[in-house]
């Protein structure tokens, strides 16, 4: 079988976002949901929505997002909505909080961990998937790229919960942590079986900061941003980001390398690969 393609460039414009996709022959058809971090309010690290504008106008995308389960300007879809006026995402593209009314579950026969998804139920209203995915840092993953773009960001408030608390939501803060990296896996799986061949994924190594955009008080990055990477298959994505921190001899590499090696982050992905969400091996096209 051939590996992963992984496309690659070190160039980070909007329009070199659109050339990434493109580079993927892939062309999404009907209803194209565009997943991506609105950012929380007081983040400074979050890509903004003029960056993201020409990725989504290409594919004519709807924004989507889903309520968070924790503290914040998202947990409520009445608070969600204002953060994405106030941060400018309703400016541009039309926007849909996926768990606005409701959930909808998703089995996972193959899970390790858990064997439901719980996702906003408005996903049954798109034909495909972008996946724009910000990596960076994560408090508790250790770095977020796209399988935690599709696990937790398109879990409903509920189904992070459940993510997170390894099936048990009263569990949230206190679950095992590599069964929640399991977990995340398990519900990226769900997804990739959901949208099949139309689901593509795009990764920004952008204001890499240690932590999440998340965070409404964030660190700022330190060390220098990377490129954008493309992939089908969010797995080899995800470790080609990782290998290119490892192989940067940027000094602040070690910094974001001790947050993603103290949560045990690559165990999303391998996990991942395990279930069959991707590959792990990959060929890295430079363009």
């Amino acid at each position: 079988m051939d590996k992963a393609k992984v496309y690659f460039t070190r160039e980070i414009t909007p329009q070199a976002v659109v050339r990434m996709y493109e580079a993927m022959g892939v062309e999404l058809p009907g209803r194209v949901a565009v997943k991506l971090h609105s950012g929380e309010v007081g983040n400074q690290n979050f890509l903004r929505p003029e960056f993201m504008k020409p990725m989504i106008d290409h594919v004519k995308g709807t924004i989507v997002e889903c309520n968070t389960a924790y503290e914040g300007k998202r947990n409520t879809t009445q608070a969600h909505w204002e953060t994405m006026k106030l941060h400018g995402w309703t400016d541009i593209a039309k926007v849909d909080i996926l768990d606005e009314d409701g959930e909808l579950e998703l089995d996972i026969p193959s899970g390790q961990k858990i064997r439901k998804n719980y996702v906003g139920r408005h996903m049954e209203n798109y034909d495909s998937m972008l996946v724009l995915s910000h990596f960076k840092g994560h408090p508790m993953g250790g770095f977020g790229g796209a399988l935690k773009n599709i696990s937790i960001g398109l879990a409903s408030s509920h189904g992070k919960a459940y993510i997170h608390g390894v099936g048990d939501v009263e569990a949230f803060w206190s679950s095992d942590h590599d069964s929640f990296l399991e977990s995340m896996a398990d519900a990226g799986k769900s997804i990739v079986d959901y949208f099949g061949e139309k689901i593509a994924f795009v990764n920004i190594m952008k204001n890499m900061s240690v932590d999440c955009d998340c965070c409404a008080v964030a660190e700022d990055p330190a060390m220098g941003d990377i490129g954008i990477l493309a992939s089908l298959d969010p797995v080899a994505l995800d470790q080609a980001c990782l290998d290119l921190v490892y192989g940067s001899e940027d000094p602040g590499r070690d910094h974001l390398l001790e947050r993603i090696e103290s949560r045990n982050g690559v165990h999303t992905v391998e996990a991942a690969a395990k279930i069959g969400v991707g590959s792990r091996e990959y060929e890295l096209v430079e363009l």
